[in-house]
């Protein structure tokens, strides 16, 4: 349940946009999605993520918001979501799209961070899952200096292949393999069609289950929710 003791935003960012008659325009915008009263005039939460359909790293982020807004509502929040991008390595190297990735890690910072200031939020849940958006997303928590919680997509769980437990690791040394004429055109086709059977991160130690381990590390994220 919502909270019905009234908050007293002195000291909130959102003051700036919910609190006053001089606010009424602003105000005014919440009402037209739907707000009532008493949710403008609680805590107003930013929740981002990386979602979109580049990539399984970040396919799933869009439901998982909607489970984060459940619970900031019940705590007596008032959620906002909102998106950044990402550009997946997984589908950007060995082209020029290579040079787009560690690039996307400062505008994910970037755009978070506008966000948040440009809308007077004060607090933010972001929900992160593949290489670059992670940092992106902990660094705009840091130079925010508000209230946040990251959220680790999760790691994609392992296909299988010939009996065996394989991940897209397997499928990179399957193109080496390849290569040299120790591996089939069929196999290497059944191997890429299994290896990577569901949404979450690159199921080994690469950058964003790196990453994660760090969120834990350095306090961002909730003990126990983002390490191996």
């Amino acid at each position: 349940m919502t909270s019905k003791v009234k908050i007293d935003k002195s000291r909130l960012p959102s003051r700036h946009v919910t609190e006053g008659p001089e606010h009424a325009p602003h105000r005014s915008y919440y009402y037209a999605m739907g707000l009532t009263d008493e949710e403008i005039h609680q805590p107003i939460i930013g929740v981002a993520t990386s979602w979109n359909e580049a990539a399984p790293c970040n396919i799933s982020l869009m439901r998982q918001a909607q489970a984060v807004k459940k619970g900031v509502a019940a705590a007596g929040g008032t959620p906002r979501e909102f998106t950044t991008i990402t550009v997946t390595d997984g589908i950007a190297m060995g082209h020029e799209g290579m040079k787009s990735s560690l690039v996307s890690r400062e505008v994910i910072a970037d755009s978070v961070e506008l966000t948040m200031r440009g809308h007077c939020y004060d607090a933010l849940v972001g929900i992160a899952g593949c290489d670059k958006s992670l940092p992106g997303m902990m660094m705009a928590m840091l130079r925010l200096n508000v209230p946040s919680v990251f959220i680790y997509g999760g790691s994609i769980l392992p296909g299988t292949f010939k009996g065996r437990p394989v991940t897209v690791q397997d499928i990179f040394e399957a193109v080496g393999k390849y290569s040299v004429g120790e591996l089939s055109d069929e196999d290497l086709h059944e191997l890429e069609t299994k290896a990577c059977p569901s949404s979450g991160s690159c199921g080994a130690q690469f950058t964003a289950n790196t990453m994660a381990t760090v969120s834990e590390a350095i306090g961002l994220a909730l003990p126990y929710s983002a390490g191996p």
